[in-house]
C-alpha cells in the first residue's frame, strides 16, 4: 500500500472512523495490533509495526487538526509492551502547527483528555 494511492486513502478514511469511534466512547487507547485487526475486518491489509502504520496515524492526526486546534487522534494508538504512543506520536505533537507542551505524561494525558471532550462534546 503506498501513500496517495486509493488504496491508502481508503485505509486512511478507515483509520480515521475506528480512531473517531474511540474517542466517542471515552477515549480509551487501543494498540497497534488492536488496530490492525480492526482495519483487516474492514478489508485493509496494515501491519501494526510497519509499512503504511505510522504513515496512517500522523494523516489521521493531521486531516483532523490541520491547524493544530484540534486534539490529535494518534494519541489513541498505544504500544502493547508500554502502554504509550511511540516516538512518533511525541514528534507529531511538538512540531508546527501542534506545539504541544509538557513531558511526555503530561502531554499524552492532556491529549487523550481534549480527544474524550472533543469528540463526545464536552
Amino acid at each position: 500500500m503506498q501513500k496517495g494511492t486509493l488504496e491508502y486513502e481508503h485505509a486512511l478514511d478507515a483509520v480515521i472512523e475506528i480512531l473517531r469511534a474511540r474517542a466517542r466512547h471515552g477515549a480509551a487507547p487501543l494498540q497497534y495490533g488492536q488496530l490492525s485487526i480492526q482495519l483487516a475486518r474492514l478489508g485493509h491489509d496494515v501491519p501494526p509495526h510497519e509499512g503504511p502504520m505510522p504513515y496512517l496515524l500522523e494523516d489521521a492526526s493531521v486531516r483532523e487538526s490541520p491547524d493544530g486546534s484540534a486534539p490529535l487522534l494518534s494519541a489513541l494508538v498505544v504500544l502493547k509492551d508500554t502502554g504509550w504512543p511511540s516516538s512518533g506520536f511525541f514528534k507529531l505533537a511538538r512540531r508546527t502547527p501542534y506545539r504541544r507542551s509538557g513531558d511526555d505524561m503530561e502531554l499524552w494525558t492532556r491529549e487523550i483528555q481534549k480527544l474524550a471532550d472533543h469528540y463526545t462534546g464536552h
